[in-house]
């Protein structure tokens, strides 16, 4: 899919709860996403998740990705911000 000039940068972040048992394969399966970060993981089968993706299709699809894992009992969209890719490169300066 090709993305247009005019697609924002989206930023999201989940909470993916999955089966405890299937923890090692639901994280291989976030990882294989790209854009995608696990940033903590307990032994109860919960993750904090984010995803950085070009166009809100494509956020779309990496969170339906996400919720059809294999293991994945539910993910839960916490955060999501989007702006245009000139504004997210912006420095920002003290």
């Amino acid at each position: 899919m090709s993305e247009s000039p005019h697609d924002d940068w989206h930023i999201t972040s989940l909470v993916v709860h999955a089966l405890p048992s299937a923890l090692d394969a639901v994280s291989e399966g976030i990882r294989a996403i790209e854009g995608s970060q696990i940033h903590v993981v307990s032994p109860t089968g919960k993750m904090v998740v984010t995803l950085e993706t070009l166009g809100n299709a494509r956020m779309v699809e990496c969170i339906s990705a996400v919720q059809r894992l294999e293991g994945v009992l539910s993910a839960a969209l916490v955060y999501q911000h989007a702006d245009s890719v000139e504004a997210m490169n912006e420095e920002i300066l003290p």
